[in-house]
């Protein structure tokens, strides 16, 4: 990749700014036209920063915090995106606003939180990407779920990200510093009686973060927990031998994975550069080998969002500013539906591969794919390998054994 390409994509990075110190709360007036609101529950290994405009930064904290916030959406404005104020105190007839912070400090408050905003026992975790705020991930949760029109109970995940162009590196490390505290999150939540199952949605670097978690917990128990059903990678920023063996290794059964995947993404076009030139999973054309023969064997569905177009300049937050692919995910991929019917309505087709038959399916192209990508390091006549009380090491060794293994290169 030419480093003008890369110098001209970070200057887009660069150019997107707004307020800073936006989570102290505000007050509706008498002649406050009628809002939105949406209540999220919020887990973070974030340090605190003691400010209430803040409340935490990008630093790790060794012990996680629990916060509530209910966020206020205005009547007016479009779909996809959030309307930072331009100057404090945001004014909830045009900006996103915070109206309550509670601090908790207990799994059982957690858990009362729960009960009190329960959507049928569906829950949602949505963990952020890089360069993000604590602010970021609260405001765009919030315009995920009210532009989706979900029914599920909406918790964010938010790591230690310094949103800086210049912390790639640190934010990685963040992700892994987070993976346990991920994961017991998910534990708890997974033991609340109230709760009968829950999608994960991520995006970007905190796609690595998720899989991780789930890698962990796999090479842990030998599987997924059952309530986990759902996983959704939106702009996965992983290299795809990596997610390979993560997601071998996290054992049997899987929750059903959809990825959400863009060939114009510009930041994973950078974040290739700066890896090595590896290519990214969320930049992948499922549709052409030999991705979409190996990835039939696997039971993933993978949505080609190249063709769609948002205000995005860098193509990577398309499953958010999206009005039809974040509808998409609220009311059908967190109901665990699939995309083998012809019930989905966005717009003029683009032919879509779903279970290896041509359908169409909007802006949207889908492919249906299944065993992991490891089945790409694995000949297809073997069986998935399962992770029962072994290590990584057994399972690449197992991988690696094979003389037919191919490289998951285009």
């Amino acid at each position: 990749m030419p480093k003008k390409i890369v110098l001209a994509a970070l200057m887009l990075l660069t150019a997107c700014s707004h307020p800073t110190g936006v989570m102290t709360p505000v007050s509706l007036t008498a002649t406050t036209p009628k809002t939105s609101r949406v209540d999220m529950l919020v887990a973070t290994t974030r340090q605190p920063t003691g400010n209430p405009a803040t409340l935490f930064n990008g630093e790790r904290s060794p012990t996680p915090h629990l916060t509530s916030v209910e966020v206020s959406i205005p009547p007016k404005r479009e779909a996809g995106t959030v309307q930072w104020p331009k100057r404090l105190p945001p004014n909830p007839a045009t900006d996103f606003a915070v109206l309550k912070v509670d601090q908790l400090k207990t799994v059982p408050e957690g858990r009362a939180w729960f009960r009190d905003h329960d959507q049928d026992g569906r829950a949602l975790v949505f963990i952020h990407g890089f360069n993000n705020t604590y602010e970021d991930s609260v405001f765009r949760l919030a315009q995920i779920v009210h532009d989706s029109g979900m029914k599920a109970t909406p918790l964010l995940f938010t790591w230690p990200s310094r949103a800086k162009l210049t912390g790639y590196e640190y934010d990685k490390e963040s992700t892994n510093f987070s993976r346990s505290a991920l994961e017991q999150a998910l534990r708890v939540l997974a033991e609340d009686p109230d709760v009968k199952d829950i999608t994960i949605l991520a995006h970007s670097m905190g796609t690595w973060l998720a899989m991780e978690s789930l890698r962990q917990m796999g090479i842990r128990d030998g599987h997924v927990l059952s309530k986990i059903q759902n996983v959704i990678l939106a702009s996965p920023d992983i290299d795809i031998q990596v997610f390979a063996k993560q997601y071998v290794e996290m054992g049997e059964p899987r929750p059903k994975f959809t990825i959400f995947v863009s060939q114009d993404d510009r930041a994973l076009a950078v974040s290739s550069f700066i890896t090595g030139k590896v290519s990214r999973l969320g930049a992948i054309d499922p549709s052409a080998e030999p991705y979409r023969s190996r990835l039939e064997e696997a039971g993933i569905t993978a949505i080609d969002l190249t063709k769609v177009n948002t205000g995005d300049r860098l193509n990577h937050g398309k499953f958010a500013e999206s009005p039809q692919i974040v509808q998409l995910i609220g009311q059908r991929l967190i109901d665990g539906q699939t995309l083998t019917d012809s019930n989905i309505t966005l717009g003029d087709g683009v032919a879509a591969v779903v279970g290896g038959t041509a359908r169409t399916v909007g802006t949207v192209a889908g492919v249906a794919v299944a065993a992991p990508l490891t089945i790409v390091e694995q000949p297809m006549r073997q069986p998935t390998v399962r992770n029962k009380g072994g290590t990584a090491a057994d399972v690449s060794a197992t991988l690696k054994s094979d003389p037919q293994a191919k490289p998951l290169t285009p």
